[in-house]
């Protein structure tokens, strides 16, 4: 499916879980690469039940008509002593997606973090924050990893998240402040940007220069609310099903899109749910997404008539 030069995929953690690993674990590869043929889109970002072999992969991907897009890097940039380590594993990670033929690199630090940190213990509770000094050391080995893809011909694009030290409107704020606009672009996620504290759409139009890739995300807002008062973690969150596609929780991506086109944006936008697949289903939450967003696309141009 395309909207003028936006390309619209999905992720396979709407049938597969990447951080919650019950979540769909008996499909398939081909499961998920079917009912995305299915649903006429054209392109996935990795998921943990397809093939980490390029041919193989290509080969698989080909047999429905889809190609990759991206897939999430970890990084741990905010630690000097493991830079050059993290860089090494960066190129190797980004040579594998230019293999693939994707642009962009989805890219994320877990410095910090209580699920991925693997400094970290398991009775802590809240997220680490980044010193000034962790702050500096992060962007700049955030600028080396940008050189890494473009000297492949791609471009690394920061994945702000849940549970990590770059969630929180400031943060995403001092992340695009400390680093090269040229090598460092930005992920816009709607969901993650909300649950992060920030105003969707006050963040695109903040940063809709920097942002070369997009994670089309819903939030079932009362259910937040209760993650909030219960104090969940992100993980706990997933499992009691705070996200969704959109058109099927309570935000509103119509100024959303139509910032995205009045801006030329020209690269793709991922659905994305990340809930139970037993409880939502997954081909038919898409389909209901793809409803909402086509019905939102001809509103807009309506009025751009």
């Amino acid at each position: 499916m395309q909207i003028d030069q936006i390309h619209i995929g999905t992720h396979p953690i709407n049938w597969v879980g990447e951080d919650v690993l019950e979540h769909g674990d008996h499909y398939t590869a081909d499961d998920i690469l079917r009912d995305v043929a299915a649903l006429g889109l054209k392109g996935v970002e990795m998921g943990r039940k397809f093939p980490t072999d390029p041919d193989e992969l290509k080969r698989l991907l080909d047999r429905y008509g889809i190609r990759l897009v991206s897939q999430w890097k970890s990084v741990l940039l905010s630690d000097i002593s493991r830079r050059d380590r993290e860089l090494a594993s960066y190129r190797e990670h980004a040579e594998f997606l230019k293999k693939m033929g994707c642009e962009v690199i989805s890219t994320a630090e877990i410095g910090g973090s209580l699920h991925w940190d693997p400094r970290r213990s398991a009775n802590e509770t809240e997220v680490e924050r980044l010193s000034d000094r962790e702050w500096k050391v992060f962007a700049e080995g955030l600028n080396q990893a940008g050189e890494i893809a473009r000297e492949l011909g791609m471009k690394l694009v920061y994945h702000h998240h849940a549970g990590t030290v770059v969630e929180r409107p400031e943060e995403i704020d001092h992340l695009m402040e400390l680093t090269d606009p040229e090598l460092v672009f930005l992920l816009y996620d709607t969901g993650h940007a909300y649950y992060g504290g920030n105003d969707p759409l006050e963040l695109l139009r903040k940063h809709v220069r920097r942002v070369k890739y997009v994670h089309l995300k819903d939030v079932r807002v009362q259910r937040l609310m209760e993650a909030r008062e219960k104090n969940w973690d992100f993980k706990t969150c997933i499992r009691n099903n705070v996200f969704t596609v959109p058109g099927t929780g309570e935000l509103d991506f119509r100024d959303i899109l139509k910032t995205l086109l009045e801006n030329g944006y020209s690269g793709w936008a991922m659905l994305e749910g990340e809930q139970d697949p037993a409880q939502h289903n997954p081909f038919e939450y898409a389909q209901r997404a793809l409803q909402y967003i086509r019905m939102l696309t001809r509103e807009i141009k309506g009025e751009q008539a």
